[in-house]
Order: structure tokens, then sequence, then C-alpha cells
């Protein structure tokens, strides 16, 4: 969980005056002071040696677990080579995850030992960036002093993620050049560029398997506590602890006071009742009672911080005794910032013992906890402790007072507070409880049962006035946009989303800005419910703004969720390139957050087979509708209308029709609680029409399709199709005279409204028009490789390219069966292919003002950007449009219908 910084008052100090972060906290000296080692340690020349030979290089990584023994060995190095006059120590903490934190402790550092750093580098003055020119000074600075200098980053893991962080150090280090040397302390590798230092000969690592304990160490260890024990005991306690140095020092405070050490250490088990004993009557029972207090009452926590302590004990010394404990290294241990923790092995003991000497206790404190906890501003830390109170209500009220209901539904840990309220017994009353049942219930697809739980919160939600009522109330509308994208209506989620922006007005900004999820779900469950119903302008603006929120791991899945849907917009406006591209996005965002299979919506995978079907790579198509049916949760209806709607034109494609037809019937079933959907319904009837006409049937097609009474162009070209086939030329002319142009339709609705108009034109005997129309759809259909509108135009199409072979020329990306050849192996290229990799709303903007001539400078001026960022979006552009130059990037862009 790492450190945390309570928000209570009690306990604290008022901070000296010195130096301050950019954030306007004072800089804590404590973290720039070398660890003391204390009288049992013991030295190891392997290892300082490596130390000493590392630091005559730019970079010394000591990277292991927590108690692997990585601080005190630097430390004592420190102390003992002589490198403490030339060494700079700063202990890491999870604040200085900006960088402008960071740096000003690492520049106060240097100050402190007199190292660097001079008042004319300058410190930064916001907490979450550092001037690149500071950063400059500094490296210049350091590359003029007299001998190389050692900066020391312990608990470096605590910022090593920061990818920022990460690059300005090895920037500083690289252009120090012998005036710097860089040593850090870590449980996980950095993220500086380490394979080229390991390539370079440049890097010393001191690993876990370095750090751990050998044989003639753990004899040493022992002995300085007073113990000696045959070769064999030591061998046997260094394998069974792996050599872990506090696994070590545990076994052996442990057998300090045993009459027999080498045979207690032999049967040393965790649960085993004589190490108990013994640790309660060497360790507790040998402390005063107030610190056997402490101790027991503390045991019930994961970290303790002395005013949490206190809130347990109910007096105001836990600091002096919590310190007086590490400082005898009695099992507890400094975590940073006032926080301490217990040997899990000893508050295990200890809880058992609570339990025996204060019956009923726990319980009790668990809810004391809770309280202390929520108070501080530390929810995921005090819902276990309310649910282990069995305070219900305290778990429930915090949490939807908090905002956090969305949680439930997405976000790292969504399926631990699923598993937390779960045990929720059906007692727990109260409008937070219900809304807490409702969104497990939604979570888990139940509908009947999370809309009644909804219901009942919103019967007991409190007055306007009262001060939980905005966020109960947010809570409760946000659900709602939820139940009504599960039962697919539009209108009933824009409402409840209107309710949601109405209750965020009354939520402080603060609170809202803490939870990027709740804006992300709901504009995500608000724009699917808007696909469903049709209304696709709307539900883009929903999605994009959605997909905008926030890049945190709070929203990975409704980001990955609005660019699936996205990309089924894009297909359905008729434009597969932009599907293809939003879905690989929804892919991608999907692996890079790690999104768990079962979590996925499947609809990225769903385009993708749907684009595969259009150009007509039938194998691809059946590879991407099995991911997207084992991918994802069954009863999203999007996924389940989509499976069963491409599964059939799949089975169509490949000219089993009577399969397609069965499948359609079966899913023309109305789902219960389900509002019909318009589009959904049109596709169905299409398809089923195009079964109807593959069989030979244009009546049957024909009377599908006005049963349906859709009026869009892929129907009223399926129905000039149809009455084509039964031979009513005129009234297939008349319904595509009046098709509605102009409306934004991508290329795969354009290619087949033109196959029908040539149709029908070669149909009245007109072969010169029919020719015109045929030559026209291969241009629009070939850079998106659109197939299938071909294989599907009938025995008519196949004719006229009999009769006009030149039709076929240029176009080698056809079905062989098709234009009656087979392509040669050096064919030319059959154009562009989509971009794989989408543009981003600047790039666009870019792209925009590239085609109207702007120079680099004016669009800089236009979009108010630097000329060097504008040149960077010119180069990234270049990139996905496979462009050298301006025109050819335009030019590129046309073809693919990005302008």
């Amino acid at each position: 969980m790492g450190a945390m910084t309570p928000s209570t008052s009690g306990g604290h100090r008022e901070p000296s005056p010195g130096p301050f972060a950019p954030n306007g906290d004072p800089v804590l000296a404590a973290r720039f002071s070398v660890p003391l080692t204390p009288d049992t340690f013991v030295r190891r020349p392997r290892l300082t040696e490596r130390l000493s030979e590392g630091v005559q290089g730019p970079l010394t990584l000591v990277n292991g677990p927590a108690g692997a023994g990585k601080t005190l060995l630097v430390a004592d190095w420190i102390a003992t080579e002589g490198a403490r006059g030339r060494a700079a120590w700063l202990t890491v903490a999870p604040e200085d995850n900006g960088p402008g934190v960071f740096w000003t402790y690492v520049l106060e550092s240097l100050r402190r030992h007199g190292l660097a750093a001079g008042d004319d580098i300058g410190s930064p003055a916001r907490p979450g960036e550092v001037d690149h020119s500071l950063l400059t000074r500094l490296a210049a600075q350091l590359s003029r002093h007299e001998g190389p200098l050692l900066l020391v980053l312990d608990e470096f893991d605590r910022v090593g993620q920061s990818a920022e962080v990460a690059d300005e150090l090895q920037f500083v280090l690289r252009h120090a050049g012998d005036g710097l040397r860089l040593l850090i302390i870590s449980r996980t590798e950095p993220l500086l560029p380490l394979h080229r230092y390991r390539a370079a000969g440049e890097v010393t690592d001191i690993r876990a398997a370095d750090l751990a304990f050998r044989p003639e160490e753990t004899a040493e260890l022992l002995r300085r506590h007073g113990m000696h024990l045959s070769d064999d005991a030591v061998t046997a306690l260094t394998d069974r602890t792996g050599g872990w140095a506090a696994g070590l020092r545990l076994c052996t405070l442990a057998a300090q006071g045993a009459e027999d050490p080498e045979t207690f250490l032999k049967d040393f088990e965790a649960g085993r009742s004589t190490l108990a004993d013994f640790l309660l009557a060497e360790v507790l029972d040998a402390q005063p009672v107030e610190t056997q207090d402490l101790l027991l009452r503390t045991s019930v926590l994961e970290q303790i911080h002395p005013d949490l302590a206190n809130a347990l004990t109910g007096r105001d010394d836990a600091e002096a005794i919590l310190a007086g404990l590490q400082r005898a290294n009695a099992f507890v241990e400094v975590i940073g910032h006032e926080w301490y923790r217990l040997h899990p092995l000893f508050a295990e003991i200890l809880r058992v013992h609570l339990r025996v000497r204060h019956p009923g206790l726990e319980c009790e404190l668990h809810r004391r906890a809770a309280h202390w906890l929520s108070e501080a501003g530390l929810l995921t830390e005090a819902l276990p402790h309310a649910a282990d109170a069995g305070d219900w209500e305290l778990a429930a009220t915090r949490f939807v007072d908090e905002l956090s209901i969305g949680r439930l539904l997405t976000g790292l840990d969504s399926d631990q507070l699923d598993a937390l309220f779960s045990r929720m017994p059906p007692d727990a009353t109260g409008p937070a409880a219900d809304l807490v049942r409702a969104a497990r219930e939604l979570a888990h697809h139940d509908i009947d049962r999370g809309v009644e739980h909804l219901h009942r919160a919103e019967q007991h939600l409190p007055a306007d006035g009262d001060p939980r009522s905005p966020a109960l109330r947010l809570s409760c509308a946000l659900l709602r946009v939820l139940a009504a994208r599960m039962t697919g209506s539009a209108d009933r989620a824009e409402a409840a989303a209107a309710d949601v922006e109405t209750a965020e007005r009354a939520v402080p900004a603060e609170s809202l800005a803490r939870h990027p999820e709740v804006p992300a779900l709901m504009l995500t469950d608000l724009g699917s419910a808007q696909l469903w119903a049709g209304r696709f302008e709307a539900a883009q603006a929903s999605l994009s703004a959605a997909a905008e929120v926030d890049t945190g791991p709070e929203t990975a899945l409704p980001r990955h969720e609005c660019l699936g849907r996205l990309a089924l917009i894009d297909f359905l406006n008729g434009w597969p390139g932009r599907a293809e591209a939003h879905a690989r996005e929804a892919v991608a965002e999907a692996e890079r957050s790690g999104l768990p299979p079962e979590a996925c919506t499947g609809i990225a995978q769903l385009v993708l087979g749907a684009v595969a079907i259009d150009r007509d790579d039938l194998d691809t198509a059946r590879t991407h509708l099995d991911h997207a049916a084992s991918s994802t949760l069954p009863r999203d209806p999007l996924v389940s209308a989509g499976l069963a709607l491409l599964r059939s034109r799949l089975l169509l494609a490949k000219g089993h029709p009577q399969a397609a037809l069965r499948l359609l019937e079966e899913h023309r079933r109305p789902a219960d609680l389900l509002e019909p959907s318009p589009w959904v319904n049109d596709r169905t009837a299409l398809t089923i029409a195009g079964a109807y006409l593959a069989e030979g049937r244009p009546q049957a097609a024909q009377e599908v399709l006005e049963e349906e009474g859709a009026e869009g162009p892929e129907s009223v070209v399926a129905a000039a199709r149809a009455r084509l086939a039964t031979g009513d030329g005129t009234a297939a002319h008349d319904l595509l005279e009046g098709l509605p142009t102009g409306n934004g339709e991508g290329p795969a609705i354009t290619v087949r409204a033109l196959l029908a108009r040539a149709q029908a034109a070669d149909a009245a005997g007109d072969g010169s028009e029919a020719q015109r129309l045929v030559a026209r759809a291969l241009s629009v259909a070939r850079p998106e490789r659109l197939r299938r509108p071909f294989l599907e135009a009938g025995p008519w199409l196949r004719r006229l390219a009999r009769r006009r072979p030149d039709l076929a020329q240029g176009h080698e990306w056809l079905s062989a069966s098709l234009v009656g050849h087979v392509p040669a192996a050096d064919a030319p290229d059959p154009g562009p292919a989509p971009v794989t990799e989408p543009l981003s709303e600047r790039e666009h903007e870019v792209l925009e003002r590239l085609a109207q001539m702007m120079s680099t400078e004016e669009i800089a001026a236009d979009l108010y950007l630097s000329v060097n960022t504008v040149k960077t979006h010119l180069k990234s552009l270049y990139r996905k449009l496979a462009a050298t130059r301006r025109g050819e990037a335009v030019r590129r862009a046309r073809e693919l219908h990005l302008l």
C-alpha cells in the first residue's frame, strides 16, 4: 500500500523553517540521512567490493525484495569505505513521483552534503514538472566538479516507474560525464535504459541472489547474536530461509532465548505453539504493560500510524512506543512517513493472543480503525476493517459518500471490492447499502435485481438539504444510466445522464476530480444506449468524450469499450478503414491496460471480423468472431446481436443461406427487458433478404424488407436488388433515383449503391452506363479492398466483366472468381491500405491545414502551438500515412477519406 499521510489533526508537529518543495510542503531533512547500521550487522566483503568497483562507472543498481538488506549494505559501505565525504543520500518517497518534487529533493541533498548544486542552478517551480534548462545547468556543474560525486537514491522503486523522472535522471547522468556516479537502491528495475549501460559494461548489478546470505555469513549473524550452531544447522537454516536477511534475523531473534537454539530453529514453523509461546513470553511479556497493549491492539492493522494506534489504545503514547520498538528491533519496522509495520508472523501470533486475552475486542478495534482511516481519507484501507467489524452501514455509507460507486464497475480493485461487499448481509439497510447492492447486481448483468435495489435506494434518499444527498443522488443517476444501457433505452439513459450532470454541480469539484471513472462510465453507458437506439451522431459525441476523460487504470475499461463502439459506428456508417483503426486501438488499449479477457466487450473483435468479411477474408473473420465470443460477457446486447448478424453473414459468404436464415430467425426473438434496436432490426432484415436472394427467392426478400420498413440507403439498395431479381426494373430504378446521398455515407455504402445503379442500367440495356458505374464502384472500393459487395452483386456483374474485361484492369485485388484471372506474383500494389494506427485529434487538425497549403509557421499560429510541436505532429503524420512529403501525405489522406 505504501506510505500514507493521514488527514487528521492529532499528533502532528509544526514544520520547522527551511526549504520548501514546489507543492508547498517543507523539505524533510530526515530523508538525507544515511541510515545507521546496528551492532549485529554482518559486513560482507564480497558485496562491498562490488560496490567499490561499481562506483568507478556511471551506474550501480542494488536490486532485491523488501528485507533483503539493500539499504544497510550501502549505508555501511559509505560509512566504512571512506565514501561519506563524496556521497549524497536521498531516501525517495511516493510524493516524489512529480518531477518537480523529486528534483527539489535531489538538489537539496547535493547542497546539504556540500557537493554541488549552487544557488545559480535554481529550483523547480512546479511539482509536476522541471525546467529542462535547470537539468542542463545541473549536469554542466557536475561535469566541472573535481572528482566524481556519488548520488545514492534509496527506495527508488517509489518513483522508478515514472518514465519522466527516469528520462530526466538519464539526461543528467549522461551529460554530467565523469562528474556523477549514480547508485540506485530499489525493489524493481528503474525505467532507465539499462540495456544500453549493460551492453557498454557501464552498470554494476547487485541482485537478490547476490544479497542472499551464504552459510558462513549466516554463521556470523548467529555469532553476533550470541549463538553458535553446527555447520549442518547453519546450512539448513540458510536453505530454509533462502538466505533472506529479514527471515534469518527473525529466526535468530526468536531463537535467542531458547535453551537449545539449534533444535528450536530446526522445528521453526509459523504456526507452532512453541514459537508462539516463546515470542509471547520473550518479546511481548518482556515489554511494559502499555507496550503490550499497543502491540495486541495494533495487530489487527496492516500498517500502523501513531495517531491510528492512539485511536485504538485510547492513549497518546504510540509515537514513542513504536519508535522504541523499532530501535529495539522488536519485530517493528518503519515503512516511511511515520508509518510502521509489524512483522506478519508476529502480528498473526498477536491476533491469536488478543482473542484469548480480550474476547470480543477485535471487532471493536476493526470498527475504530475503519472510522480513523475513513476520516483520514484512506477509504480503501478503511473498508476491510469496517467489513471485519460487521459495520456495513459505515462501509456502504462512506463508499457512496466518497463517490466510489463506480469502482465496483471498473478499475483495478473492482474484483476485490465486489468480493468484500458480497459479504454484506441482507439486514444491512439504508440507501447506500442498496446502491452498493444495485451496482454489484448490474455489474453481474442481473438487471431485475439491480433495478429493484436501485428503486429501493431512490425511495429512501435524504432530502436535498442533507449533506449526503448529492453523492447519493449522483450514484443513483449513474446506475440509472447503466440500467438504461442494459435495457437499450436511450431516452432513459439521456434523462439519467442529465440527472448525473445536475447532481455533479452539487458535489465538490475536488471530489469529482478524484473519480474520473464517474464521467467515463456515465458517458460510455449513455453512448452505448444511444448507439443501440441508432442515434449515431449523439453516440459518437458521448463515446468520444468518454474516451478522452482520463488515461488512468480506473478508466481503462470504459476507454476500451468506447473505442470499440466508435469502431462499430464507423463500420455502420460505411467506413471500414476507420472502423479497423478504431478497433485495433481498442484492442491495443485492452492489452496495454492489462484488462482480463472476460472484462472486454468484444465489440472491437466483432468490427475486425465485419471488416474482414467485407474484404472477403473469411478465415480471418472467423478468427475475430471466435475471439469476440470467447472474450466477452454474453449478456451485452451489442455483442450478442453483432455475433448473430456476422455469423450469419459469414455463413452466407460461404454459400450456406439456409444456415444463415436459421441463425437469424433465432436471433429475431425479442429479449426480455431489451428495447428493440432499429439498426439491428434493419441489418437483420438486410441479411435475411440477402439469404433469400442467394436462394433465388427475390419475392421473399422483398417482403421481409417491406415488413421491416427500413429507409436507409442500404435498405433501399437491397429493395432495388430484390425488384431487379423479380424483373421489375422500373420499380428498382425509381427506388434508386430516390436514394439519399450526401449524408456522410462511407465507401462501403457508396459501392453497394453504385453497383445497384449499375445493375439497373445493365437490366435496362444501358451497358455504357453500367460499365461507368462499375468502374466508379471499383475506384471507390479499391483503397478499402472491398471485395464482398462485388461477390454479392450477382451473376450480371460476372457477365459484364466477361463482356468488358478492361473493367478488371488495375484491380488485381479483386476475387479471381469475379474478374476471371489469378493475380500474378509480381502484381502491382492494390493501393494504399487503411491507416492501422489512428490519427490523434491534433494530427487531424494539422492534416486539414496541411491540405490548405499552410506553412509550418502558419499552422503553428493557427493552432496556438510551437513550430517544433507542429513539426513533431508532421513527423508522426508522415509515419502513419507512409508518406515522405506534404503532397504525398495529403494525397494518401484523401484516398483514405481522412479529408
